[in-house]
C-alpha cells in the first residue's frame, strides 16, 4: 500500500514500541539509501533519540539496500550450523534463523576488519564452502553457502566493497546516512568555553590560534601556552619537537596553578642535539606556578626512548635544569596490538575454565592496563601536590592521551559527568590528534596494518576500572562506555572518523556527519548511573594492582552466550521505570499548564449572547477555572 504527500511516496514500514510492539506507521522516502524498499531495525538496543517528525523516523530503519533473504548457513561455535537468512544493507549485516526459536546477528559493516573467502570448488565436506568474516569487535563468523549460482560471490563482493568503502573510492557511511537527532552533538565541545571554565587565560597563560594548522598540522586551532612565550618562541620550540607538537596545556589546578602540560618528544638524535629555546619553555612552565622542579613524564620504557635517538627522537637530558625526568614503562602499539590478539584467542569462541587465570594472565592486556592506570595516578597526584608536569610519549598521541585524560578524569569532577566526559573525549583525544582512522582503519581493507592498535579502547577499559572501584563518583553508566566503543567502529557517526582535528576540518565532517553525541545526549537518561553522588573537588585515586582489576567480561566476552551477562541490577531498573513515570507526570503537567493559560481560558468561554444581554452563563461552564494544578 503506497499514498502520496506532497509529490513523495510513502510506504508502510513498521516502527518499535517496547509498549506496543511493532507497528505500521508510514513513511516517506528512505533517507539511508533513497530507496524505498525498507526493512524494521531492531530498536531495543538503546540507539534511540531520533526527531520525533515523520520524516526523521525513517532514520530510524536500515534499507535493503544490497541483498535480502539470501539463503545461508552460520556456522555458530556455541550451536553449530543454523540455517537462515541473510540482509545487507550500506551499514550493516544482518542474519536471522529460519527456526522457531529465533536466532539473530547484526554486524555493522564497520566494525568488520577482513572477509575471506572458505573453501573452493573441490570443497566437499559439509559446510565446507563459504566465507569467514573477523571483526574488530571481539567476534570472528563463519558462514557457509550453497556452491551453485554464485550466492558466495555475491555476498563476498558486497562486503568486500561496503565494509571497505575508502578501499573501494566510496564514502563512509556517516556521510551517506541522514540520521538527524533531538540535540545536536557537535556543540558539545567548545574550547573557549573549557578553558574559562578552567579559568584562563590569565596572567601566566594566553589562548593562541593555530591558525590554518600552520604550527601544527595535527593540534586544535586553540592552545594554551605560557603568557612569557612569544610566537616566535612558539615556532623555534615546534622545531625541536616531533611533529611540531610543542607543549601546551591540558589542565591547571584552580587552587594551587599546577598544570598537565602535553606534548611529542624533544629530537634529540644521536648526536644528542640541544635547543636553548625548548629549555627555556620548559622553566617558563616551570615558573607559572613556582613550581620547585617540573617533573616531565615519559610513557615509554627507557630503552625504547634510547632506542627512538636512531630516528632522531630522543628524551630530555640533563640540560633541563629544575626538571626531572621519570620513565613509565607503558608498551608501544605494536605490543598493545598482540596483547589484545592474545585476548581476544582466549575469550572467543570458547573460554577454558581449567586453565583461565594463566591464559589471561599470558595476554599480559590486565598488566598493560594497570600500568597505564599507575602512571595517570603518578601524574594526577603531582599535580594535586602543587607541582607541573609535562606528559609526552613518541610522538604524543597515544599514550600520552591516554595519561592526560585519565589524571584529569581523577582530579576534576567535572570530567565525570556525562556531559564532562564527553567534553573530555573531543578534547584530549579528537582535537589533540589521537589518529583514530589509523588505529581503527575506518573503511580501510588493510587488516595487517601495523598503525592499528585497541589504544583508545584501553583508555576506555581504565574508565571501566575506576567506575568499578568509585559506583558512586561518575554521572554515566557502563552503557554509556559499550556504545562509545561500538560506534568507534561502526562508522555511523563523524566523531571517530580521521586522524586529527585538520583532516575532520578537510572532509567536512562536522557540516556533513552526525556526532555520536547526538545519539547520547537524545536519550541521556539511558547513560545515566542511578548510584552517581556529586562531589567536586574530590580527587581519585584508583588502585592500580593486579588483585583491584577485573575482566571487563561485560565487553570483551559478550558475545559467548555460555558466560552469564552480568544482569542489570534492580536499583538501575528501577530507576529506568522512574523516569519513564517522570516523563509521562511531565507531559500530563504540560498539558495542564496549557489548558489553564489565559488563551484556553478564553477560548472555553462562551460568546455572550446579543440577543439577551441580560442573561448569565450557567456556573457550571466556569467551574474548570478555579480548579487548581
Amino acid at each position: 500500500m503506497s499514498v502520496r504527500v506532497k509529490g513523495t511516496k510513502l510506504h508502510i514500514l513498521y516502527s518499535y514500541s517496547k509498549y506496543k510492539g511493532w507497528n505500521q506507521v508510514v513513511l516517506g522516502q528512505c533517507r539511508v539509501c533513497a530507496s524505498g524498499n525498507c526493512k524494521p531495525r531492531n530498536n531495543s538496543t538503546g540507539e534511540a533519540g531520533v526527531a520525533s517528525d515523520t520524516r526523521e523516523k525513517v532514520a530510524n530503519v536500515v534499507c535493503v539496500h544490497l541483498l535480502s533473504d539470501k539463503d545461508i548457513i552460520y556456522i555458530c561455535p556455541f550451536n553449530g550450523a543454523v540455517k537462515g537468512k541473510v540482509l545487507i544493507t550500506k551499514y550493516r549485516l544482518h542474519f536471522k534463523s529460519s527456526d522457531d526459536v529465533v536466532m539473530a546477528l547484526d554486524i555493522p559493516l564497520g566494525a568488520i576488519s577482513r572477509v575471506e573467502k572458505m573453501g573452493g570448488a573441490s570443497s566437499r565436506g559439509e559446510n565446507s564452502y563459504g566465507l569467514d568474516i573477523t571483526c574488530k569487535d571481539m567476534r570472528n563468523l563463519r558462514f557457509a553457502l550453497k556452491q551453485e549460482g554464485h550466492s558466495r560471490r555475491d555476498i563476498f563482493e558486497l562486503l568486500f566493497k561496503h565494509a571497505f568503502p575508502l578501499s573501494h573510492g566510496l564514502p563512509l557511511f556517516a556521510y551517506v546516512t541522514q540520521e538527524k537527532y533531538v540535540k545536536e552533538g557537535w556543540d558539545i565541545y567548545k574550547p573557549m568555553e573549557e578553558f574559562r571554565r578552567q579559568g584562563l587565560p590569565n596572567n601566566k597563560w594566553r589562548i593562541v590560534f593555530n591558525q590554518n594548522y600552520e604550527l601544527c598540522d595535527t593540534y586544535p586551532t586553540v592552545l594554551a601556552v605560557p603568557f612569557k612565550s612569544t610566537d616566535e618562541d612558539l615556532k623555534r620550540v615546534a622545531a625541536f619537537r616531533s611533529r611540531g607538537r610543542i607543549p601546551v596545556l591540558s589542565w591547571i589546578h584552580r587552587e594551587n596553578q599546577a598544570v598537565i602540560v602535553r606534548c611529542s618528544q624533544p629530537l634529540v638524535g644521536m648526536s644528542g642535539k640541544r635547543n636553548k629555546d625548548d629549555e627555556r619553555y620548559l622553566d617558563v612552565i616551570r615558573e607559572a606556578n613556582d613550581t620547585a622542579k617540573l617533573t616531565i613524564y615519559d610513557a615509554r620504557p627507557s630503552v625504547n626512548a634510547v632506542a627512538n635517538k636512531a630516528t632522531g627522537g630522543g628524551y630530555e637530558g640533563d640540560e633541563y635544569q629544575n626538571a626531572e625526568l621519570v620513565f613509565l614503562d607503558i608498551q608501544n602499539i605494536h605490543v598493545m596490538r598482540e596483547s589484545l590478539k592474545k585476548l581476544k584467542d582466549i575469550v572467543y569462541p570458547n573460554v577454558e575454565e581449567s586453565h583461565w587465570l594463566s591464559s589471561l594472565e599470558s595476554t599480559h592486556w590486565l598488566e598493560h592496563v594497570k600500568l597505564v592506570l599507575s602512571g595517570a595516578i603518578q601524574v594526577a597526584d603531582k599535580v594535586s601536590s602543587g607541582n607541573s608536569v609535562v606528559v609526552h610519549c613518541s610522538d604524543g598521541w597515544d599514550r600520552t592521551a591516554q595519561l592526560t585524560s585519565l589524571a584529569m578524569l581523577m582530579l576534576d569532577s567535572h570530567y565525570r559527568t556525562l556531559r564532562g566526559f564527553q567534553v573530555l573525549i573531543e578534547k584530549e583525544w579528537i582535537s589533540f590528534g589521537h589518529k583514530f582512522a589509523s588505529r581503527i582503519g575506518h573503511g580501510d581493507k588493510n587488516h595487517a596494518d601495523q598503525d592499528r592498535s585497541p589504544i583508545f579502547v584501553q583508555f576506555i577499559d581504565c574508565v571501566w576500572q575506576m567506575t568499578k572501584q568509585f559506583p558512586t563518583a561518575f554521572e554515566f553508566n557502563e552503557r554509556l562506555l559499550l556504545t562509545i566503543l561500538d560506534h568507534l567502529y561502526s562508522c555511523r557517526f563523524g566523531t571517530f572518523l580521521y586522524n586529527c582535528e585538520s583532516a575532520r576540518d578537510q572532509h567536512e565532517v562536522r557540516s556533513k556527519t552526525e556526532s555520536v553525541w547526538s545519539l547520547v545526549n537524545s536519550r541521556m537518561e539511558m547513560y545515566l548511573n542511578p548510584f552517581y553522588t556529586p562531589e567536586s573537588g574530590r580527587v581519585l585515586y584508583p588502585v592500580a594492582s593486579m588483585r583491584h582489576l577485573e575482566l571487563w567480561v561485560t565487553y570483551y566476552i559478550r558475545w559467548n552466550p555460555r558466560i552469564r551477562q552480568q544482569q542489570q541490577s534492580p536499583v538501575e531498573q528501577r530507576y529506568m521505570e522512574l523516569l519513564a513515570l517522570r516523563d509521562e507526570y511531565l507531559k500530563k503537567l504540560e498539558e495542564l499548564q496549557l489548558s489553564d493559560s489565559p488563551s484556553s481560558r478564553l477560548a472555553n468561554i462562551p460568546t455572550p449572547n446579543t440577543s439577551s444581554s441580560t442573561s448569565s452563563p450557567p456556573p457550571q461552564q466556569y467551574t474548570q477555572l478555579h480548579t487548581p494544578l
